[in-house]
């Protein structure tokens, strides 16, 4: 058998190189085509197959949606505090070290002032990768500053929210951002200044409740999930079965629930049109 283990070698030692860099493909989550990363990046992560959404951070949403991906961040050292001390299954600064170290980013909101089209705007945007993108002081926070930072440049306010709503670890620290929120954008429409709500798969709890239904005009990208409640705690409660599209930003526009629905790669012109008949510079 000496001469068997000269020719084969050792199932231990052999190692089988792939030529294909990680990353380099990734599949579709609704119709599982195998997609090339690079293509799918000039699409704007929809896939070219089924038009399907794929979620994307709110940095990458600044880069694609804000002329020369160039922008300026308000109160970006915000960071979160545990005033209650709340532990579930873990610490809640453990939860938000967590998040920090997975998104590099230190909350759930991202806010900057930039240019659409060559008109400057305050722009919010959820990154849901961080705890669900769910809205805490600090979210609320930043928020509100953004709105005050519109009011004094006397420009538009846009916001994209995606969060599963209010953060459980702030208790009504957490709800009051609620309030806070939407009397701060009382204030910009006081001003006559335009605010619109982009709605992101998916959205949920306060934040839809407050922020992201409260715009002048409330846009959704297609197929976007949004509600208070998610669909199978009110099936359960009314004990009634809803319709397959219910929650879909299809059915929000059927109903009179959102203004219109607009494809990614269509957000840029169609809310800089927008602007171009409501507000002036």
């Amino acid at each position: 058998m000496n001469w068997l283990r000269r020719l084969i070698p050792s199932i231990g030692t052999f190692k089988s190189k792939s030529k294909v860099p990680d990353g380099l493909w990734v599949s579709c989550k609704k119709c599982e085509s195998v997609l090339y990363v690079p293509e799918l990046e000039k699409s704007l992560y929809v896939c070219p197959k089924c038009g399907y959404h794929m979620r994307i951070g709110a940095r990458k949403r600044l880069d694609i949606f804000l002329d020369n991906s160039s922008y300026e961040e308000i109160a970006p050292n915000l960071t979160t505090k545990d005033p209650l001390r709340f532990k579930d299954s873990k610490y809640y600064t453990s939860r938000v070290k967590e998040a920090v170290a997975a998104t590099g980013e230190k909350e759930a909101l991202i806010v900057v002032k930039g240019m659409l089209k060559g008109v400057s705007i305050v722009v919010a945007a959820f990154e849901f990768r961080f705890l669900g993108g769910s809205m805490g002081s600090v979210v609320g926070e930043k928020f509100v500053q953004g709105i005050n930072t519109a009011i004094k440049e006397k420009v538009p306010f846009i916001c994209f929210a995606t969060s599963g709503g209010a953060r459980m670890q702030e208790s009504m620290i957490s709800l009051m951002q609620m309030a806070k929120t939407s009397a701060a954008i009382q204030k910009l429409k006081k001003e006559k200044l335009p605010y619109i709500s982009v709605l992101i798969d998916p959205i949920y709890g306060g934040v839809s409740a407050s922020i992201a239904m409260l715009g002048d005009i409330n846009i959704a990208e297609p197929n976007a999930l949004s509600g208070f409640t998610g669909r199978r705690v009110i099936e359960q409660t009314v004990r009634i079965e809803l319709p397959d599209n219910f929650q879909k930003s299809e059915y929000l526009l059927s109903n009179g629930a959102i203004d219109m629905i607009i494809h990614r790669k269509n957000l840029r012109s169609k809310i800089s049109s927008i602007l171009n008949k409501i507000y002036k510079s």
